[in-house]
């Protein structure tokens, strides 16, 4: 009977400690929800992307943010991010946002890199024409043609493009991050359809050269072809003396030459007197 009496107190026992240990669990639950502010579950970047590459399972994780500090373009579910391309460079933990990848469908790699309207043109440099290495994916240029138009035997230089973005250096989509030089045989522009004719004939028509410009100037300046003659410094030429003017020759005047002197010599004889003139 004690026995008996002693079961049912320590079942007892252990129900009311189960039903505390709910209560406390549940309380806590209650106190952390309502510390916690609302929030979603959002992709980020598992690790570092870079520009062209395709995105993977292993490229996004998901985590908690408060939904009134998430920006604009995020994504929350994975469908819409795998096997898209990157077309910005997204850091590891970054938000995966809607302006740094392609389009869908859009593949990867420069083709994810080229807006609807525009076009990828190549030009051929070397290290003078890009500016020792420094035209890198990103920067901006300005496209030089030297040439001698049709016509004229002398050599005039023009600026054919004007705050053109290069899109890739070689076969790199991006610069390092240290910034440094890249060497290359080619730098590819974006360009719309009407420049990617001029960039192509101005190729074929004399020499190219590309002058960096910073991004933050996008004026366009209306700039007249600059020619060899307007090089050099030409030192005046100093006018002639004018020949003194020629006065005209009046014609000679014949002078008559005076009549010979006249002597008159007297001559008496006797009380006559006589004249003799000679």
């Amino acid at each position: 009977m004690n026995r008996n009496r002693l079961l049912m107190i320590g079942f007892i026992a252990l129900a009311i400690a189960g039903l505390a240990s709910i209560a406390v669990y549940k309380n806590l639950q209650s106190n952390r929800s309502s510390n916690q502010a609302p929030g979603e579950d959002i992709l980020v970047a598992a690790d570092d992307l870079q520009v062209g590459t395709k995105i993977e399972e292993k490229d996004i994780k998901f985590v908690h943010f408060p939904s009134a500090d998430l920006p604009s373009g995020v994504f929350h579910i994975k469908n819409k991010v795998l096997g898209r391309g990157v077309v910005a460079p997204i850091s590891r933990g970054e938000f995966i946002l809607t302006n740094k990848l392609a389009g869908e469908n859009a593949g990867s790699g420069l083709p994810s890199l080229i807006p609807s309207g525009m076009r990828a043109v190549s030009v051929r440099v070397n290290d003078t024409t890009s500016v020792s290495g420094f035209v890198l994916p990103g920067t901006r240029v300005d496209v030089l043609l030297t040439g001698s138009p049709q016509g004229s035997s002398e050599p005039q230089t023009t600026t054919v493009l004007e705050n053109v973005a290069v899109i890739a250096t070689g076969q790199r989509l991006e610069r390092n991050s240290a910034g440094d030089p890249q060497t290359t045989p080619v730098i590819t522009l974006l360009v719309s359809p009407d420049d990617a004719q001029k960039l192509t004939l101005a190729s074929n028509q004399g020499h190219i050269q590309l002058a960096l410009r910073n991004p933050m100037d996008t004026r366009q300046e209306e700039l007249a072809a600059a020619r060899s003659s307007s090089l050099y410094k030409i030192a005046p030429v100093v006018a002639a003396a004018p020949a003194p003017l020629s006065r005209p020759k009046r014609p000679a005047v014949s002078i008559a030459p005076p009549p010979p002197a006249v002597f008159t010599v007297e001559v008496y004889k006797g009380d006559k007197k006589e004249e003799d003139k000679f």
